[in-house]
């Protein structure tokens, strides 16, 4: 899987854009604001829609232009692939792959798999249950087709929950009929998760010593509810609770990783840059798994890799992208330093994008 060709127009300060990037190694370097980074967030919004810098979409919009575009072609097993996306100020928005509109940012993102490497990455030890929740699902969307429809309808029965919650008075027919759907959408989910969760620990335990040296280091996946009671009887459980707060407290919307040292928080027992390395360890291993549960590689992209690693761990990093033998967009502000770690490689396609006020003006 790789991007082939990538067509921007009117996102941030990348007026107008066109690349042929390597399916191998893409190196784009440029001063801070130059636009390497908008490069970056165009391959996210014509997989996800949006950047990874956020939701909003008119911060993505050059601020003289009404609207933005972004046009890929992705080289697959089954041939090539073109796919757009179009986001205006007005909150039009157009999606499409094989030249028909998509009516699902799903459809996108399982035709674009990614993984993204940056500053925000690192919250998957410091943010909160969420961010490390949606870590495991970009999994297990990926490699179980029935998830997204069972997710989606478990947020339906949820909210239908909580609104029932909220009222002065409840009927218990109209409750029990959603927390029927709920409980067995949420055994569901919670198998998927719980066999995509096994086959990372196991990679991620395989690799973790070469990334960070980190006695007791443990990953335990917590469902989102006492796991010694079953679904029902934790909602009977808390049905008092949930009806004074308004809000369904247990669930797989609450499920978690536990990433601990020794019984502590991660996040509370190693050094800044500890952390990086166990982030990165577990984004590796995502690719590694995706790969083996599909017979598919991820797009790796890491922005501004010389700010967030020291020399040794940028090669500890770069050596374990080598392996995964996937497509790569790295950032950075100085040449020298985003090449150097592939210099020992000169098997690899090694493409070098100049970037200067929104321009490349340079591809060798």
């Amino acid at each position: 899987m790789s991007l082939q060709r990538l067509v921007v127009q009117n996102l941030r300060n990348l007026t107008s854009v066109d690349i042929q990037p390597s399916s191998d190694v893409n190196l784009i370097y440029g001063q801070n604001g130059s636009g390497k980074t908008s490069i970056l967030e165009a391959i996210h919004v014509l997989s996800l829609g949006r950047s990874f810098r956020g939701p909003k979409i008119k911060a993505l919009i050059n601020e003289r232009q009404p609207d933005m575009t972004v046009f890929g072609r992705v080289a697959d097993v089954s041939g090539e692939i073109p796919l757009g996306v179009s986001r205006s100020r007005d909150g039009d928005s157009a999606f499409k792959a094989h030249g028909q509109l998509v009516s699902s940012l799903a459809e996108l993102a399982a035709l674009l798999p990614l993984q993204v490497i940056n500053s925000d990455a690192f919250l998957l030890l410091e943010g909160s249950p969420s961010v490390r929740r949606q870590f495991l699902d970009w999994l297990v969307f990926h490699v179980e087709p029935s998830f997204f429809a069972a997710w989606k309808a478990s947020q339906r029965c949820l909210k239908q929950r909580n609104s029932i919650l909220r009222r002065d008075r409840i009927e218990g027919s109209e409750l029990h009929v959603w927390e029927r759907e709920l409980i067995a959408i949420s055994e569901q989910i919670s198998q998927m998760r719980a066999k995509a969760f096994a086959a990372f620990s196991e990679v991620f335990h395989q690799l973790i010593d070469e990334f960070v040296m980190a006695d007791g280091l443990t990953l335990s996946l917590y469902r989102g509810w006492d796991k010694d009671k079953a679904y029902p009887e934790v909602l009977v459980d808390t049905f008092e609770r949930d009806s004074r707060l308004g809000y369904t407290g247990a669930g797989i919307h609450r499920a978690d990783i536990r990433i601990r040292i020794k019984g502590h928080a991660a996040a509370d027992v190693l050094s800044r840059g500890q952390q990086k390395l166990l982030v990165c360890a577990m984004k590796i291993t995502q690719g590694v798994v995706f790969a083996k549960l599909t017979g598919r590689q991820c797009i790796y992209m890491v922005d501004d890799l010389p700010a967030e690693l020291d020399e040794h761990h940028r090669q500890l990093l770069v050596d374990w992208l080598d392996r995964l033998n996937t497509q790569v967009f790295v950032t950075g502000v100085e040449q020298a330093a985003l090449l150097a770690p592939w210099l020992n490689k000169p098997e690899r396609d090694i493409k070098l994008f100049h970037v200067e006020h929104g321009k490349i003006i340079g591809q060798e």
